[in-house]
């Protein structure tokens, strides 16, 4: 019997796909058919569900027509200036590429920001190549207390091929275990200690572990690609101000922008290895229009991002005291709960993250599996939590009110066992006056 040949994505899924263009008869009618599945989306996540997803942001208007503007067909590879550029032409692609690398400096409180990674884990792609050779050991954050592939063994570090070494993390506490860490660090003397938690609730020693590292020349690097906006807009620790040597973002997350990889930095001696990886190694043609919308999302967080992201963590810890309250155990509680816009639910009574997270998708209520720090390797792909965040609320104007009604929603599918199709009425009910987008110029 022939194997069949492997295949990532769903068969199922692939064979509908095929089976939609099969029937079609002219190539406009696949075009149609692109654009129909587009506009399903739209209305349904775009305007029926609760999008509670913590990676997820929606842009403002101004930033997602950029993403469709004309400089987007025009190619600039190189660094700014036209001596380094490739291409001539580019001298208004020079002014918004410079108008992005200094309002990003403006928002990071930096000396140094690059702009044209497509996605942060190029970002930590670049930083293992600039900052560490093969056989170097790194220190970074395991899955199970929140640590992302990004910098482990199947990400970016690994492929560097760089030895990986867990940081101690505590599992109640959910912070780095300094103690155990001053014993360990010394032992292997990493190149690079990797702040990078894609489950992050609570500030990080970054101070304290820089002292430790720095004995040996060690670099701290703070992957922030959930907490960029946090930190722009003053609510959560600066890592750049307390020590960290680089400082990775998506942009895409609380930041409120494109899909888009961020680098900042204060040490010059840094800025030609990062630089480097990033252009020739990483990075050509960058998508100028992704540029200039990183630019316009960049100027919003410079003027409202104090006030969005202090909204998001009271959101958090609101909604986080509200499921609590009705019967569905949050991590963090004896801290507060959250001081980001994370909420992490332990629901292993309820079925467990994967089953949890499709039940109330079924509710129009979107959320994602994660581990929990006593999760072990068995449990990759049905871990004991739920991860949500806050952003997207947050951005259509919701506040500590509607947060309350949302852990209504999910105690009514996951404590009082109704339906999600019932739950799903009221959800819908519930969010269409919300489609309105806050904290940008386009509703001032």
């Amino acid at each position: 019997m022939t194997t069949p040949p492997f295949e990532v994505h769903d068969p199922a899924i692939l064979a509908n796909a095929r089976a939609v263009l099969n029937a079609c008869k002219t190539g406009a009618e696949m075009q149609q058919a692109v654009l129909d599945a587009v506009k399903r989306n739209e209305t349904w996540r775009g305007q029926q569900c609760v999008n509670l997803l913590a990676p997820e942001a929606p842009t403002s208007p101004t930033v997602r027509a950029l993403l469709a503007s004309e400089i987007g067909t025009r190619a600039a590879e190189g660094h700014i200036g036209s001596v380094q550029r490739w291409f001539a032409g580019t001298k208004h692609i020079d002014e918004v590429e410079s108008l992005c690398v200094e309002l990003l400096k403006q928002a990071f409180r930096c000396g140094y920001a690059d702009h044209r990674l497509m996605g942060s884990m190029l970002g930590n792609m670049a930083v293992y190549y600039a900052m560490a050779e093969p056989g170097d050991v790194v220190m970074t954050v395991s899955q199970p207390f929140g640590g992302h592939s990004s910098n482990r063994i199947d990400g970016p570090a690994g492929q560097r091929g760089l030895k990986i070494v867990d940081v101690p993390f505590d599992p109640a506490e959910l912070t780095v275990d300094l103690d155990l860490f001053r014993k360990m660090a010394p032992l292997v003397k990493p190149k690079i200690v990797t702040l990078g938690l894609s489950m992050t609730l609570f500030p990080q020693p970054v101070r304290e572990i820089k002292a430790v590292i720095q004995e040996w020349g060690g670099r701290l690097f703070f992957d922030g690609a959930h907490q960029a906006g946090l930190i722009a807009g003053g609510q959560f620790q600066d890592p750049l101000a307390e020590g960290a040597d680089v400082l990775s973002g998506s942009a895409g997350k609380t930041f409120g922008g494109p899909q888009s990889g961020m680098l900042m930095w204060n040490d010059p001696t840094l800025t030609e290895p990062l630089t480097t990886a990033i252009f020739p190694v990483l990075a050509a043609t960058h998508q100028v229009n992704r540029v200039a919308a990183l630019a316009v999302a960049a100027a919003e967080m410079i003027a409202f991002g104090k006030d969005f992201m202090a909204q998001i963590v009271a959101n958090a810890r609101a909604l986080a005291a509200a499921l609590d309250a009705r019967g569905i155990p949050v991590l963090g509680k004896h801290k507060g709960y959250t001081t980001t816009h994370q909420v992490i639910a332990d629901v292993r009574a309820q079925g467990g993250g994967l089953d949890v997270a499709h039940l109330l998708a079924r509710a129009n209520l979107i959320t994602n599996k994660n581990l929990l720090p006593n999760d072990g390797p068995a449990d990759w792909d049905r871990p004991s939590g739920l991860r949500m965040g806050t952003i997207e609320v947050t951005r259509l104007g919701m506040k500590e009110e509607q947060m309350t009604q949302i852990a209504d929603f999910m105690a009514r599918v996951l404590i009082e066992r109704q339906s999600p199709e019932t739950v799903l009425e009221d959800v819908v009910e519930f969010r269409e006056p919300y489609q309105k987008l806050f904290y940008c110029f386009d509703t001032v």
